[in-house]
């Protein structure tokens, strides 16, 4: 049996802008699981289409109860071939991914559909489709539903970088990342409360100098 996810999403940014910022997704704050990127094939058709081929290197760290089942030396990176389709004509972009190492433990195969938005022209949506699927017996409903987890969640690391590259490309100021914002609320709070006692300090202070008045009186 085979998991499958079916998602629509928009950027509110113009298909050639989005086209634009797809070959410069990386790096940014939200794909730090992404260690590499190469590559291997790129032509342009008779038709003008642009076919390319990537190679792409992401870290991937197995549950806990799957590193049980594998020897500790076994890489816990995956190797991930991206092809694509460009039809500049018909402003669509077509890529289909998938991995090619740990394909006994699962297999993870994604088709998006970049074209121009229906409802506004200046904004792009994304069909994406997913097929995740396992041949570990014993076990595999349990892998892929552990896979179509962690699916999702990359596909919203996956919009937020876009969204961070698309800003920068346009000249404005990215949205910061949680990371930033906890960081920045952190050292808030730390400011916060260092005011606190020296205010509680100085309050106490005068609160000890009225009081050896009185005595004193």
């Amino acid at each position: 049996m085979v998991k499958y996810f079916l998602g629509q999403s928009v950027l509110r940014s113009s298909w050639d802008q989005v086209f634009a910022a797809f070959w410069q997704r990386y790096p940014n704050p939200y794909s730090k699981h992404v260690l590499t990127e190469d590559i291997v094939h790129r032509e342009v058709t008779p038709d003008q289409k642009l076919l390319s081929r990537r190679l792409l290197t992401k870290t991937n760290r197995m549950p806990r109860w799957a590193e049980r089942l594998f020897p500790a030396n076994v890489a816990h990176s995956v190797y991930i071939l991206e092809d694509s389709v460009v039809d500049p004509q018909n402003q669509t972009m077509t890529t289909f991914t998938w991995n090619i190492n740990h394909a006994r433990l699962m297999v993870v195969e994604e088709r998006c559909v970049y074209r121009v938005n229906s409802d506004n022209s200046g904004w792009t949506e994304i069909r994406r489709e997913a097929w995740v699927s396992s041949s570990l017996f014993g076990v595999s409903r349990a892998v892929q539903e552990f896979g179509l987890a962690r699916f999702k969640s990359n596909v919203t690391k996956t919009m937020k970088g876009f969204e961070y590259i698309l800003a920068k490309l346009q000249g404005e100021a990215p949205s910061k990342t949680l990371v930033e914002t906890a960081k920045e609320a952190k050292e808030k709070a730390k400011e916060t409360a260092l005011a606190a006692t020296e205010k509680a300090k100085d309050l106490a202070s005068k609160a000890a100098t009225k009081q050896q008045q009185q005595q004193l009186v």
